[in-house]
């Protein structure tokens, strides 16, 4: 089970994290100081934290750029009230993995800590496979019953996100912020016209389906059926 340290000085907020996290798996320590935070996470072994920006005792950008000056690697989700481009890319850059903006839906939070904690798997496979789906990581080739796939590099790079987290339903806003670095606008289409041309090289001539819509929420790609959720 792995263990992750919510570091937030909100309790409403932070037992709603924990509670989430506990739901998906994962077993949920909460500190409300910064300075304490950072204690705890430099002395004991964690699979992830989840980082308030604003905190007593020492901000959020301060514990985290702390934490990869004493060379701690732990994967780190940043979650804030602050929500404006400079913010953000200041906690990225003090080496922050992900940032989240308050308020937040318990499930995306919990879907990006997910994310974070596959990432820090090692990668040793050369290879992505999804059913017949092949997808090279040292060739940049993709494959589909053997056969080579034709994709521009923005499709590469949003098939091989897919892949990375088959099986999960990945909202527009973490396809986006992953795949094009950019924060989410939610006027745009671009990642449906990109999903709509990737699902025609994929799932063309009457393949299987794997690339399926989760309605109102994002995408998943995944070759079993019975995992996708009912929508309501």
């Amino acid at each position: 089970m792995p263990r992750v340290l919510v570091i937030e000085d909100d309790e409403t907020t932070a037992r709603e994290i924990v509670a989430e996290l506990h739901v998906h798996g994962m077993l949920a320590e909460w500190v409300a100081n910064g300075r304490e935070g950072f204690d705890r996470a430099s002395q004991h072994d964690y699979d992830l934290i989840t980082l308030d920006r604003m905190l007593p005792g020492m901000d959020g950008i301060d514990v985290v750029a702390e934490l990869r000056r004493v060379q701690i690697d732990t994967p780190v989700l940043m979650i804030s009230a602050l929500s404006d481009v400079d913010d953000r890319v200041r906690g990225l850059r003090a080496g922050g993995d992900d940032y989240l903006t308050k308020p937040f839906a318990p499930d995306e939070m919990a879907a990006r800590a997910e994310v974070l904690l596959r990432r820090r798997q090692p990668q040793a496979a050369q290879r992505l496979r999804v059913a017949d789906l092949e997808l090279d990581l040292v060739s940049h080739l993709a494959y589909r019953n053997g056969q080579p796939l034709a994709l521009l590099p923005t499709e590469y790079r949003l098939l091989e996100f897919l892949m990375r987290n088959s099986g999960q339903v990945l909202t527009r806003a973490m396809i986006f912020e992953t795949v094009w670095g950019f924060h989410f606008d939610p006027g745009t289409n671009v990642i449906d016209v990109h999903i709509g041309r990737l699902r025609r090289k994929i799932d063309g001539g009457g393949q299987l389906a794997l690339i399926h819509t989760v309605r109102g929420t994002g995408y998943m790609l995944t070759a079993a059926h019975d995992t996708l959720p009912v929508a309501t």
